[in-house]
């Protein structure tokens, strides 16, 4: 009897060993290995071509938008380009025109996919060459998963109508820093008292206010029933949400996010229903990601502060991951566009503990520019990330005019183990 029951421990013993090394195992395949590969979209070339954006399309494929042409809102030759790579595919296809509306810059575009599927196509034609009189343009496809560029089936603009609370919320904020330059120096009062008394007067100006309002990066879309689309001003070099619950049928805008140079906001829904953006920092030092917060459902906005995350004066795009972590794309120095990260944030942006650089130049003349970047999660879990490649070095190729081929677009397809390996 004793034997028998020492071979059934045994027995029982051997089983719990070789369930625990199948357990053991099961797990380290569902662990992902680390990657990360990219590549030129297009060879390097002399033309500008900048500001682009990602989605993926139902049918597994990657279509990416940018502007291009000779210049940006001074160059009447400026288009917004498109290209796609097919699923499994390694390479890009030939670029194809998305918008061009003749003889004006088509500039900062974005695109993304609806609860309906369907393409949109976001972006602003410069009216007057100057970034003030931007004027918010969309189109909408059912079509866009063939070969070539979408087929479009809505062309509107976006008309972009801030009301009395823009006015209010404006004047209220020209009051408070009014109050503060009492006790600031002659030099500080000298520079933001003419700022100051500008902004109050464009914001009365119903023209003004309701031009000059650009996009940059991804719509929003609200618990699959509201859309917001991220605005913003240079001619205010503050932020703006429109927003629309019959997907574009009508429009309203929400309360303006005032402050000192917030501009370009990208946002992320918190796990208690809140809403946060960050925003590119045009303002004085120390220069920072500008942080917002809505609790409506994006109607208003609360006081812009700065975040601790650092910012040259350039885009970053910030998303929520499957598993709740947040990813952001930026670059991370207060100074020059030579070093592009992707960080991520396992508890809502409080502490950003992982970083990788997808590009990084040592700070100086010949230093490339690897900015204004896009940032997806696809259905596979991995991320995909576009962004301007502009190189500045002595040795590059010039075309047979002479020009200097020193620009394109760059993709590259990594995966959350990679950020945090």
């Amino acid at each position: 009897m004793r034997k028998l029951i020492l071979s059934f421990g045994a027995l029982a013993m051997t089983a719990l060993l070789h369930f625990i090394v199948i357990e053991a195992g099961r797990a380290g395949q569902g662990k992902e290995a680390p990657f990360m590969r990219s590549e030129l979209i297009f060879p390097l070339e002399h033309w500008h071509n900048h500001a682009s954006m990602i989605v993926e399309c139902p049918n597994g494929d990657l279509l990416v938008c940018w502007f291009n042409g000779s210049g940006e809102r001074q160059a009447d030759d400026v288009k917004v380009e498109g290209a796609r790579m097919k699923r499994g595919a390694k390479t890009w296809s030939q670029r194809f025109t998305m918008a061009d509306v003749p003889g004006y810059p088509d500039t900062n575009c974005t695109i993304f996919i609806d609860p309906q599927q369907r393409l949109w196509l976001l972006w602003p034609t410069i009216m007057a060459n100057e970034w003030h009189t931007a004027l918010m343009r969309y189109k909408i496809s059912s079509r866009y998963q063939g070969e070539g560029p979408p087929v479009w089936d809505v062309s509107e603009v976006l008309h972009v109508t801030p009301g009395q609370k823009f006015v209010d919320t404006v004047n209220s904020f020209v009051d408070e820093h009014e109050k503060k330059l009492t006790g600031e120096s002659e030099e500080i009062r000298s520079r933001m008292k003419p700022f100051l008394e500008r902004t109050r007067k464009n914001a009365a100006d119903k023209l003004f206010r309701r031009m000059g309002w650009m996009t940059r990066a991804h719509p929003f879309v609200l618990d699959n029933s509201r859309l917001i689309v991220p605005l913003y001003s240079d001619g205010y070099s503050f932020s703006l949400m429109a927003i629309t619950d019959d997907w574009g049928k009508t429009w309203h805008t929400s309360t303006p996010l005032v402050g000192l140079g917030n501009i370009q906001p990208s946002i992320v829904k918190r796990k208690d229903g809140s809403l946060y953006a960050l925003m590119r920092d045009n303002g004085p030092a120390p220069k920072r990601l500008h942080a917002s917060e809505s609790r409506d459902r994006g109607e208003t906005w609360s006081p812009v502060v700065d975040s601790e995350i650092p910012n040259p004066g350039s885009g970053a795009e910030i998303i929520t991951l499957r598993n709740g972590h947040w990813a952001l794309i930026y670059n991370d120095t207060e100074r020059g566009r030579h070093s592009l990260a992707v960080s991520i944030s396992e508890d809502e942006g409080r502490t950003w503990r992982w970083t990788r650089h997808l590009e990084q130049d040592k700070a100086g003349p010949e230093a490339g520019q690897y900015h204004y970047p896009s940032i997806i999660q696809a259905r596979d879990g991995s991320l995909h990330a576009t962004w301007s490649y502009h190189l500045n070095r002595k040795d590059l190729e010039k075309d047979s005019g002479g020009r200097i081929l020193r620009k394109s677009i760059k993709h590259a397809h990594f995966n959350e183990a990679w950020v945090m390996q």
